[in-house]
């Protein structure tokens, strides 16, 4: 069942969960600590107050978009709040993205401010010139170009102190644009509620935050996983934030680990994998999650024969804003998303939207208020999408008997082989329990009767060779683990897998490939 917030009529996001920890007597805590920089949530405050005003000097006015090419810095908070507080809404950009791709989400949002790091100009150079709706580029973390506002300039002389607008808990709060990996991204509008609503259900719930928490999440603050891990779920108990705008290696990740003791600790399964090959320490996690793709249970189990520390598994989407299933640090259960979060419900259904029996496969909705009011300006997208209070989420599943979810593929993943659905989840959690697997992908594709069945692509770990020698070995280890319909037919070596930015694997990219 849902939670009612009881929020006030007149209600502000970022009053929420900045202001009101100055109130509380938290003006002196550190929030957000970067590579040998700190920030107190008075200082948060004191900067976002200036960047709203700066805004509104610009002539930003509520409802306005203002978007967000921002490295995981300091930054980040000050302006994603600073543009919440005036009413205007903050759009989240991917960092990792291409000039085409800009474009089109400037274009698309009519965005009229542009807050950029000065690391990611050279991608944005090319496009300006066509792009509609936008006024103003304001450069942060480095040197402003002569057609660019430098941040000091932006920000100079404004006042540090600000009234938040008069928003209420259903206005507009920010955007969060779909990854894109079946088509052109979709503006996933999130509204002033959705924030606390996912702070109140899987963050105090499953994740337990608290205010000695220091939150660092490998995933970056764009993708809707990392704008909960590090932004909102420290910000709503006064915790602390853990940020690193390089590119989270396993390197990075364990320096960053070692130089600010995190508590929780918020990864995806390619990094993990990744981590387990190289060295370093986890002394301070209590806990670790994972989202963005299915977990397998191998990486789980050896993760935690090495550091002694669980991961939390769980799904989520842009458009419901964070986690939504999810295992939690005393019931885990490997190779499953886990549980419902409180506050949220599920179903699985057949194509016709009747439940169905458990342990068979259907399709995941679920129902929870922080899903987005809709796609903007995807009108049959919209509706085809979101059916009234529950969500579409195209995501296959199965629930077994104690209630726990499995992740069997998106509904254009699935395999028919013989008659017979196969998950390709399933055949790559076996393949990556080998030894010599360190990433592998499951496609379909065909035979020469033009027959279905399933085609693995492999990157294989250091020390282990690609031949005809190794493809055997495999396809005969699937065949001795899962029923033997379900063993790979083909298998490809390759150096590395197509992912989006956010780390989800392109298979759409691998059905089309002649390799």
């Amino acid at each position: 069942m849902g939670i009612e917030l009881g929020l006030p009529e007149q209600f502000n996001a970022a009053d929420y969960f900045v202001d009101r920890n100055v109130r509380e007597g938290r003006a002196d805590k550190v929030a957000v600590l970067c590579e040998d920089r700190s920030l107190t949530y008075g200082q948060v405050q004191a900067g976002m107050n200036r960047i709203g005003n700066g805004l509104k000097g610009l002539g930003i006015h509520m409802e306005d978009r203002v978007a967000l090419l921002l490295l995981d810095t300091e930054v980040y908070p000050q302006a994603f709040f600073g543009a919440i507080k005036i009413g205007a809404v903050p759009i989240c950009l991917n960092t990792l993205m291409r000039p085409k791709d800009y474009l089109y989400f400037l274009n698309d949002s009519r965005a009229r401010v542009l807050i950029i790091d000065a690391a990611l100009i050279d991608v944005f150079d090319p496009i300006r010139k066509d792009l509609r709706f936008l006024e103003h580029t304001i450069v942060v973390n480095g040197s402003a170009p002569e057609w660019a506002m430098s941040f000091d300039r932006f920000v100079e002389g404004k006042s540090s102190e600000l009234e938040p607008a008069p928003t209420g808990p259903d206005d507009s709060c920010f955007w969060l644009y779909s990854s894109g990996s079946t088509g052109a991204p979709k503006g996933a509008v999130h509204l002033q509620h959705d924030m606390v609503y996912c702070v109140e259900t899987y963050g105090k719930q499953v994740l337990g935050v608290r205010e000695d928490d220091i939150c660092f999440s490998a995933a970056k603050l764009f993708f809707a996983y990392g704008l909960g891990n590090g932004l909102y779920f420290p910000f709503s108990v006064g915790a602390t934030a853990v940020y690193m705008p390089v590119r989270p290696t396993p390197a990075s990740v364990y320096e960053t680990i070692r130089r600010h003791r995190p508590t929780l600790f918020f990864g995806v399964p390619t990094l993990y994998a990744a981590m387990l090959q190289a060295e370093g320490s986890l002394d301070g996690v209590r806990l670790c999650v994972s989202a963005g793709e299915a977990l397998p249970a191998d990486i789980l189990r050896r993760w935690f024969e090495r550091h002694h520390v669980q991961i939390a598994d769980g799904i989520g989407s842009t458009e419901i804003a964070h986690i939504f299933i999810s295992n939690s640090a005393d019931s885990i259960k490997p190779g499953s998303s886990g549980k419902v979060v409180p506050g949220y419900e599920a179903k699985i259904v057949d194509e016709n939207f009747q439940e169905v029996p458990v342990g068979e496969i259907g399709t995941l909705l679920i129902k929870g208020d922080s899903i987005c009011s809709c796609y903007w300006n995807k009108h049959e997208k919209t509706k085809s999408t979101f059916l009234g209070e529950w969500i579409n989420t195209d995501d296959k599943y199965y629930r077994d008997e104690e209630g726990f979810y499995y992740y069997v593929g998106r509904s254009n993943d699935m395999l028919k082989v013989g008659g017979i659905w196969v998950s390709p989840v399933e055949v790559e959690s076996c393949l990556i329990a080998h030894p010599a697997v360190f990433e592998c992908a499951v496609v379909a594709a065909t035979d020469k009767e033009n027959l279905v069945k399933p085609k693995a692509f492999i990157v294989l770990k250091p020390g282990y060779s690609p031949g005809l020698q190794m493809e055997e070995e495999l396809k005969n280890y699937v065949k001795t683990q899962l029923a033997h319909y379900k063993f790979p037919r083909w298998i490809v070596f390759v150096d590395e897998l197509p992912k989006t930015a956010t780390g989800k694997l392109k298979r759409f990219e691998l059905r089309g490939s002649k390799g």
